[in-house]
């Protein structure tokens, strides 16, 4: 019976992750301040992710997506998006980047425990427009961390709950991770200094995900990246009537409007993070 709510809990988490991505977007409510209240409370409190810190990065990313040096999404970190961070990376770092292909899903199974950790980091200082005083978000992340142990401890063993937590986050992170990999991986890279307009730089950056209703459901409305990206503050649902006119504008002006199923997103993604990595291959 313990086994069970395993993937159910990390499925519940990510979806608390969308209704948050939503609101830090303004798409649940008129009110700036309901937003937030709604991000808070989905982020902060239900899954241990913090609103402010999160909403600091996101923005920085709609403003430059895939740009080096300026969207924080393309940093180097574990991995590697560009072949010229690959350069200086020695031991486990390079090992890392040179396998980064095949290793990209195991490592998504530790990205909900770099999600808390980031969260928790971030509360040293206010980012500014952050939606709420650091001592509030602190206290909703204490009071998630609170009460997810508390919970778990109490209905399980000890070596059971232990168990469920790697398990429920590294699901939780399998999933998250997987959901947003399809949006940019694998598109145009632009470079530090590069400049386009407003519509090249979002639409030549992302990739839609074909499907259906279930689709859009699974992946919260993620596979309508390029739409979204146009339109951050539109909600999800409405996302699926804007793509034909916006497919027919790009076709109009003879803009590369890239969609795909899931499957094949997930390979271009994978091709990609492997041809970064390439020269840490030759040299091994």
């Amino acid at each position: 019976m313990a086994d069970r709510p395993r993937p159910p809990l990390a499925f519940a988490f990510t979806q608390c992750g969308f209704r948050g991505h939503e609101a830090g977007h303004r798409q649940t409510f008129r009110s700036k301040r309901l937003n937030n209240v709604v991000g808070l409370v989905f982020g902060n409190l239900f899954i241990g992710l913090g609103f402010g810190w999160w909403m600091n990065k996101h923005n920085r990313h709609h403003a430059h997506p895939n740009q080096v040096g300026r969207d924080p999404d393309v940093e180097p970190g574990a991995l590697i998006f560009d072949e010229a961070d690959s350069s200086g990376r020695t031991g486990p770092e390079a090992f890392l980047s040179r396998h980064q292909a095949g290793l990209f899903f195991p490592l998504l199974l530790l990205e909900g425990w770099a999600l808390h950790v980031a969260s928790v980091r971030a509360l040293r200082s206010r980012p500014r427009g952050a939606p709420a005083p650091m001592a509030v978000e602190a206290l909703l992340l204490l009071v998630h961390a609170a009460a997810y142990v508390t919970v778990v401890a109490w209905v399980l063993s000890p070596l059971q709950a232990v168990v469920f937590i790697l398990v429920q986050q590294g699901l939780f992170g399998l999933y998250l991770g997987s959901s947003f990999a399809p949006n940019h991986k694998g598109m145009e890279m632009l470079g530090a200094d590069q400049r386009i307009d407003f519509l090249r730089s979002q639409v030549l950056t992302s990739r839609n995900v074909r499907g259906g209703v279930v689709t859009d459901f699974v992946l919260g409305g993620l596979n309508h990246q390029i739409e979204h990206h146009l339109f951050p503050s539109m909600p999800t649902s409405e996302l699926p009537r804007a793509r034909p006119l916006v497919r027919a504008h790009c076709e109009g002006l003879g803009l590369p409007y890239t969609e795909t199923g899931l499957i094949d997103s997930y390979r271009q993604a994978l091709r990609h993070l492997h041809a970064a990595g390439r020269p840490l291959r030759a040299r091994a």
